[in-house]
């Protein structure tokens, strides 16, 4: 053992600590630029651009997962870094960072879902750790079968999606759009999403799921027309207001909700015509964008003159949070491990190609 992979394994704090005694010698990666040694917890990575790193535990089998250096993530950039919540640790790659909590598991966060997740205050912010990777997903940016796209989820329920944009989608998603949304499920509201085209950010647009005790009954009593100020609240309990939202914007919005809540038939009677897929609400998903104006899919839902629609009065959104410009990781508080390496497991990098 000698050079950088010394270096990194005698000077920097809590490394030797991490991986153990040496199994291996220096070795070769099987992509023939970077150089490896294997201890009894984990590895050490050296290129000439990336310099060396340590890789062990959890981290260092989700990225085995990922395919070592040669997936997507590619080679360390940093050590493992602890979080400045001081409940998590990071890991940047070249290709992403992955993330851990004891709670959340690890997860690799790269890309526009990274981007968007940034934007947010990463694992302190509104999303939270992430509790998946990327995995694809149906009916993203749209309601067609074929409106395919990506989705990450994160704590609470909250996650962020991705579309390649496709002609049948909604407007704000004919081109790739970045979307996000919560699971709420709260009396009158399962899920809420707001997708933003991402060469018009003025193309936008916001899609409410309702529980089955949302549709409107005949009586007209408890249900999500009857006390639409909460119902707009259960909209937002779990989801951003899309981004710098004005008061037109959002009164908007909040009138197309009242609408479909009072308008919408009963899902008995929507099944029976055709109208929604098993499970969906299509009749009563709102969807809003600037250009547009608000959009319905019931056509005898006709818009402002429409009874009881004009001069709702519009509470305020749930507060959510906004950008609060940390830092990438590698760049925070706190270097090396913070956990024994019983918490993760053993392991150390195979020596030869799998």
């Amino acid at each position: 053992m000698d050079g950088a992979i010394w270096t990194e394994y005698t000077q920097t704090p809590g490394v030797q600590r991490s991986l153990g005694c040496p199994t291996t010698d220096e070795l070769g990666t099987p992509d023939g630029i970077g150089r490896f040694q294997a201890f009894d917890n984990g590895s050490i990575y050296w290129t000439p651009d990336t310099g060396a790193h340590a890789v062990w535990g959890a981290i260092r089998r989700h990225w085995a997962d990922l395919g070592w250096e040669r997936g997507y993530l590619g080679y360390p950039l940093t050590d493992e870094i602890t979080n400045p919540d001081g409940y998590g640790v990071c890991q940047q790659f070249q290709g992403g960072t992955v993330y851990w909590s004891q709670y959340s598991g690890a997860h690799a966060v790269h890309g526009l879902t990274g981007w968007r997740w940034g934007q947010n205050g990463y694992e302190s912010g509104f999303y939270g750790y992430p509790t998946s990777d990327e995995y694809k997903e149906d009916y993203v940016g749209g309601d067609e079968d074929n409106n395919t796209g990506v989705r990450q989820n994160f704590q609470s329920g909250r996650y962020i999606l991705y579309s390649d944009g496709q002609s049948n989608a909604f407007e704000s998603c004919h081109t790739a759009c970045i979307g996000y949304g919560g699971i709420t499920n709260t009396k009158w509201v399962k899920k809420t999403e707001v997708y933003m085209n991402l060469a018009d950010q003025n193309k936008r647009s916001t899609h409410v799921t309702p529980t089955d005790a949302a549709f409107a009954s005949t009586s007209r009593s408890e249900t999500a027309s009857s006390d639409s100020a909460d119902n707009w609240k259960q909209v937002w309990s779990n989801t951003l207001m899309f981004p710098h939202a004005t008061q037109g914007e959002m009164h908007s919005t909040y009138e197309q909700l009242y609408c479909h809540a009072s308008y919408s038939p009963t899902p008995t009677a929507a099944a029976a015509t055709g109208a929604v897929r098993p499970g969906t609400w299509k009749p009563g998903t709102t969807t809003w964008s600037p250009t547009t104006r608000a959009k319905r899919s019931r056509p005898d839902a006709t818009g402002e003159s429409d009874p009881g629609l004009t001069h709702v009065p519009m509470p305020e959104p749930a507060p959510g949070m906004g950008q609060d410009g940390r830092r990438p990781c590698g760049q925070g508080p706190g270097h090396g491990r913070d956990r024994s390496p019983a918490a993760d497991g053993a392991g150390g990098r195979r020596v030869k190609d799998p």
